[in-house]
């Protein structure tokens, strides 16, 4: 069989990438160790932090949260009417999906306060060392500052494939559509009607164009990064793949992602089930 990550070598960005099932990682290439930035793949660790918190009780995921009328959930999934960039409203809560980076800057200080230490212990405490993430750090945003190795990425894969940190039921919670029918721009790719997302976690759906490849289940679930990043988690084909680049994210990626996912559900999808959610 040829080898389904044989094209990243050819890629214009030297790149790492790993392939994960339930069983354990299948395949890898480049430099799994080497620290790199992971922009707004973050947001997927600020998101488990706060789920954490929530099954602990220490935050609500119907806690009013940001502008009147919205919630920690709103804010999770891009729904809180805020501006990109800045800690505006420019919609009603509920009615557009509008991508905002403060408001996951808004989710951290809100984890900060109600458990009483700085986010980046507590995103240590409660994710990193659980899951053996120990090479990567947070050096700014809840955003969008993580940093760390491909081996830690691929860890997160196997966690959202099979949750030990969270319940089952958090797990399919958050990565089930939130707040359906919300149109709004996935950035990179234009306007999506609708614009799916879950909590934290974006929903591939039926986008067109997107950066997962056609052979990904509409319940694909993950994050790309500006910084050349990826981490998609099919749990339909039961089958995970991370990617971190040296280079940004760009027409390159746009080209490159999609058939290389694409090959990856081919060689290792296993048509495996996804728990229901819970309520």
């Amino acid at each position: 069989m040829p080898d389904p990550l044989a094209a990243v070598a050819g890629w214009p960005a030297v790149a790492a990438v790993a392939v994960v099932t339930p069983a354990g990682t299948a395949a890898t290439t480049g430099g799994a160790e080497r620290v790199r930035p992971w922009a707004s793949v973050s947001k997927l660790l600020t998101a488990l932090g706060v789920l954490v918190a929530v099954e602990e009780g220490t935050l609500g995921l119907d806690e009013p949260l940001g502008p009147p009328g919205s919630t920690v959930a709103h804010l999770l999934a891009h729904a809180s009417g805020l501006a990109p960039d800045t800690p505006e409203p420019i919609a009603s809560p509920g009615s557009r999906r509008i991508y905002s980076n403060a408001g996951f800057e808004l989710l951290g200080r809100a984890l900060a306060e109600a458990s009483g230490m700085p986010f980046v212990d507590y995103l240590r405490e409660a994710v990193l060392d659980p899951l053996g993430m120990t090479a990567t750090a947070f050096a700014g945003s809840p955003a969008s500052g993580a940093e760390g190795p491909l081996d830690d990425l691929a860890r997160l894969g196997a966690e959202l494939l099979a949750p030990r940190l969270l319940s089952s039921a958090t797990v399919a919670r958050a990565t089930s559509v939130a707040f359906p029918h919300l149109d709004g721009v996935l950035p990179g790719y234009g306007l999506q009607s609708p614009n799916d997302w879950g909590l934290g976690f974006e929903i591939r759906s039926g986008k067109d164009p997107h950066w997962t490849g056609r052979a990904c289940s509409p319940e694909t679930f993950g994050h790309f990064g500006r910084s050349g990043s990826f981490l998609w988690v099919d749990p339909l084909a039961g089958v995970a793949c991370a990617e971190l680049a040296d280079r940004a994210w760009g027409p390159w990626a746009k080209r490159a992602w999609p058939p290389l996912s694409d090959q990856v559900i081919a060689s290792f999808g296993s048509g495996g089930s996804r728990p229901a959610p819970a309520g």
